[in-house]
Formats: C-alpha cells, sequence, structure tokens
C-alpha cells in the first residue's frame, strides 16, 4: 500500500486541519465539515441541517447560485454537499492546481450566504418533492420508519430531510440563527486528501475563514433508549417491505467491528447465508440483506427484506432458522475468514477515491480525535474470532429485544423467532 503523510493541525481559533498528501494523484478532495446533523434539532425545526445544506448553494453577497458553479466547474471540479445525522460537509474535488479556488468558493459559500427568502421559498419545494421521493421508495421509506421507532424519544429517531410542515415553515432568520447557534469554530474541520500541501491549508484558512463564528456550544447529545414495538406501515405496494432488527454497539465501541463481521457472514454479499438460502436456494426475495448503520455511541443492525405477499411468511422462516444457526454453533474458520477478506477489500478498494479518503479521516478526527490507520482497522477485522461471533449472535438475536417494521398494504401479523 502506497504510504500517504497526515497532518493535523487544530488552529488557536479552534477550527481543525486535516490533511493527507498524496503524491502519485493530480487532484484533491476538499471538505468543510461540521460536526452538526439533524440529531442536533428539534422536532419543531427538524429538518434544518439538511435544508441548510441545499441553501447554502443559492448564493453570497458577491456570487449568485449560478456563479458559485461556474467558478468551480469552469476548472474542471465540481462542488457537492451531504447532510447525515450526525455531520454536515461541503466539498469540493479537482485538480491540485486549483485547490486555492475551490477552498475560496467553500468559504464564501459558508461565510456569506444571504439565505434570499425568496430563494427558501423555492428551494422549500425542491426538497418537499426530495421527501416525496422517499415516500415513494419504500426501500428507504422502511429504513426512517425502522430508526424512527428504535430511537423513539430520541433526536436520532428524526428523519434528516425533516417534515413537510417544518420545511414549509423555515424563514430567513431561523437559518441564521440555527447557522450561528451551531456553526461553531470547534465543531469545524477543514479536511483534505490528495496531492495537497498541509502548511497551504493553514494559510488558506487564516486567509479566507474571517466570520466570527463562536467559539463553542455547549449542547450534549444525549441517547436514551427505550422499549420498541413492531411497527407496521400501511403503503400501496407490489412488495412486502420488511426489517427486524435493533440497536447495538457505535463508532466508540470495539465490539462494532465485530457486529461487522457477523453481519456480512449473514447477509451481505453474494456468498453470504441468507442471500444463498433465499435467492439461490428457494428463489425468492430480490432484495435480502443484513445492515449496519453506525453513529458515534450506537448503531442499527439488521435484516432487511423485500418479497411478495406469497412469500413472505416463508422468507422470514428462512430467516429466523439462519439466525439459529449462528446462535447454535460456530461459524466455521473458512466462513469467517472468507468474509473478513470481503470486508478488508472493501476497504481497500475504496482508498482509491480521494473523497473516500477525505471522509474516512474526517470520521476519524470528529470521532476519536486523531487518525486512525487503515492498518488498526484490518487488524481489528482480523483479531475477530468464532467464539466472538458465536457471543454476539447470541446476545444480539435475543428475541426479545429485536423489533419488526412491515411496510406493506396491509397488516400482516408476522410470527416471532423461535
Amino acid at each position: 500500500m502506497a504510504k500517504s503523510s497526515l497532518n493535523i493541525t487544530r488552529l488557536s481559533n479552534g477550527i481543525t486541519i486535516v490533511s493527507e498528501k498524496i503524491n502519485y494523484v493530480k487532484s484533491f478532495s476538499l471538505g468543510f465539515w461540521f460536526n452538526v446533523g439533524s440529531r442536533d434539532e428539534l422536532p419543531e425545526n427538524n429538518g434544518i441541517s439538511h435544508f441548510l445544506e441545499h441553501m447554502f448553494f443559492k448564493g453570497t453577497r458577491k456570487r449568485s447560485a449560478k456563479k458559485i458553479a461556474e467558478d468551480i466547474e469552469s476548472l474542471g471540479g465540481y462542488l457537492n454537499a451531504f447532510t447525515s445525522k450526525e455531520h454536515t460537509c461541503y466539498y469540493g474535488r479537482g485538480l491540485s492546481e486549483h485547490i486555492e479556488q475551490t477552498f475560496e468558493v467553500l468559504a464564501d459559500m459558508i461565510q456569506n450566504s444571504t439565505f434570499d427568502p425568496k430563494e427558501i421559498q423555492k428551494e422549500s419545494k425542491v426538497v418537499i418533492d426530495e421527501l416525496y421521493d422517499i415516500e415513494d421508495s419504500p426501500e428507504e421509506l422502511i429504513f426512517d420508519k425502522f430508526e424512527s421507532n428504535v430511537f423513539n424519544g430520541n433526536s436520532l429517531g428524526m428523519p434528516i430531510i425533516g417534515t413537510e410542515k417544518n420545511l414549509r415553515s423555515f424563514k430567513q432568520k431561523d437559518l441564521f440563527e440555527y447557522v450561528n447557534d451551531n456553526y461553531t469554530l470547534d465543531r469545524f474541520y477543514i479536511v483534505a486528501s490528495g496531492n495537497v500541501d498541509h502548511n497551504k491549508l493553514i494559510k488558506f484558512t487564516e486567509k479566507y475563514i474571517k466570520k466570527d463564528f463562536k467559539q463553542t456550544n455547549n449542547k450534549k447529545r444525549n441517547l436514551i433508549l427505550q422499549q420498541t414495538h413492531d411497527l407496521h406501515v400501511e403503503k400501496e405496494t407490489q412488495q412486502i417491505h420488511f426489517i427486524i432488527g435493533r440497536p447495538t454497539y457505535g463508532f466508540k465501541d470495539k465490539k462494532r467491528m465485530s457486529v461487522a463481521v457477523l453481519s456480512q457472514i449473514l447477509g451481505e454479499g453474494s456468498s453470504s447465508r441468507l442471500f444463498q438460502k433465499l435467492r439461490e436456494e428457494n428463489g425468492i426475495a430480490y432484495q435480502i440483506n443484513t445492515f449496519l448503520n453506525s453513529f458515534f455511541d450506537v448503531s442499527t443492525f439488521g435484516v432487511y427484506l423485500s418479497t411478495n405477499a406469497k412469500s413472505i411468511f416463508k422468507a422470514q422462516n428462512l430467516i429466523f432458522d439462519e439466525i439459529k444457526k449462528l446462535k447454535q454453533k460456530k461459524v466455521d474458520t473458512k466462513e469467517l475468514d472468507r468474509a473478513k477478506e470481503y470486508l478488508i477489500g472493501n476497504i481497500l478498494m475504496s482508498l482509491e477515491s480521494t473523497t473516500n479518503r477525505m471522509h474516512r479521516i474526517a470520521q476519524s478526527v470528529i470521532y476519536f480525535g486523531k487518525i486512525k490507520s487503515v492498518e488498526e482497522t484490518i487488524k481489528k477485522i482480523k483479531s475477530v474470532t468464532r467464539e466472538e461471533i458465536l457471543e454476539l449472535s447470541n446476545e444480539l438475536f435475543d428475541n426479545d429485544s429485536l423489533t419488526r417494521v412491515i411496510l406493506s398494504p396491509k397488516n400482516l401479523l408476522l410470527e416471532k423467532a423461535a
């Protein structure tokens, strides 16, 4: 694996600058990260983090929305952004000689956006259309419903996109107030990967970041898990969509890596137990996979399935059969090694993208205050034992702690696991 040069600098004002220099590429990925997402919202402003992500592209005091795009695309690069439940990132890609121009445009966006009321009104319609798209995509909607169910009473349970009522109600002052309260210096990370110079990033920060951001926001992220219940979501769909799962270990817990290996064995990839049993042997369930969706202090883990109404009961029983086998007998060494190699391969192949690398080091520094090496992650994967998988299977697939969400035209009373 080619070596890269990693650097972290925390400026006196609180901004953290992180870079990974890769000499053999000619490009960069540059992200302005804020450690704020829908988890930091209240029910009455749920969706504002994601809505702001849209509005930062709608014009500054010196640039129109069109000029923001033109100033980057004329250099052969592009800008994009995303909002998660815990972070918001505004990022650019381009050739290395154009990194200062990209930095300046991103800096202009996060400091000088005007949030024009006319643009707010227009963009709210766009985001409401995006919300409708999710409503029309049962394979997306069911995950929102599942997380709102298992995180009931916690802000983690709120959807990133928010509600139609909130999206119609946001005003210019709401956006400015949320930015002022939450886009603080201690939550601000400038992260770059590619053919970049760390000292230049520091100089660009000192040159272009002039706004008087607040030093800190002392709000804490709390998580209190409550008793969950099975949920039926009535929706006119051709297929039955089904999730069975639960909360489990987040990024901060060492056991999360063992859960990732267990997930791989059970339902990730074409060689997994569920894919082989349901699709290859029984010819049912086009979509069948496990998932592990992680946050700092908690993850959601489970099985997702879509199939027709005639096959749903058989599919569920086959899932429970495979779970039962995992609880009763240690996995074969060959199967365990295959799952580990698959995970390791995915990690290493993802490193061919500077955007993925930028994302990895940003998340590492935000969560752990340091850059966790790829070698460290691989070592953890390789250390997972057959005994750990057996123990985890019995812990995580305890029937009383599993929650089911079913999305279908009519209520289906599926059996509990044996």
